[in-house]
């Protein structure tokens, strides 16, 4: 299994990389990926979830148990919620959007996809999603995982990192550029 140097040399990497590992030998990869992406909406959604995984006012023991708690109110997977105590354990809860997106990048990698993330001003729906594989598919010529993040401040259009490239089709940019170029 040959991973990038680059996942596994962040702090992120390597505890998304032990996951995995732990996953693909209990071969529940869809399981722990499936937990993965509720938790990565649960974050976006609860402003109250994301307190607390960035408070450094919390002990490590109540930082333990409401995470405990909230990945049983989520339904997550055995080896998502072990995780998720060992990252409060060493207050590294704020690493979780950092260990998803990482994960992502290992499981699709495995399957032989390539990882988009994709950006947007308003959450895309499934049908969105969808259509957007397909076209990603169309031009980089294999199957395409993708991750999506909210970014109001984009105004409209979505932003596409596919590896090393990025296609910015964002409305902010495009006004950056008209505002460039009516400077001259």
């Amino acid at each position: 299994m040959d991973h990038s140097s680059g996942i596994r040399a962040s702090l992120a990497g390597r505890y998304a990389t032990a996951l995995f590992a732990l996953a693909e030998e209990n071969k529940s990869i869809d399981a722990v990926q499936a937990s993965l992406a509720t938790l990565s909406a649960a974050l976006a959604e609860s402003s109250d979830l994301r307190a607390l995984t960035s408070s450094p006012v919390l002990s490590r023991d109540d930082a333990g148990r409401a995470i405990a708690a909230t990945a049983k109110s989520l339904g997550l997977d055995k080896l998502t919620t072990n995780v998720l105590g060992v990252l409060a354990a060493n207050r590294r809860l704020d690493k979780i959007p950092a260990v998803i997106r990482a994960f992502t990048s290992l499981a699709s990698s495995h399957r032989g996809e390539i990882s988009a993330e994709v950006t947007s001003a308003h959450p895309l729906d499934d049908k969105q999603i969808d259509a957007l594989k397909a076209q990603l598919k169309k031009r980089v010529g294999s199957d395409v995982s993708v991750s999506t993040a909210v970014d109001p401040s984009i105004l409209g259009g979505l932003v596409v990192k596919i590896g090393s490239q990025m296609i910015d089709s964002s409305i902010k940019t495009r006004l950056n550029t008209l505002s460039q170029a009516m400077k001259g």
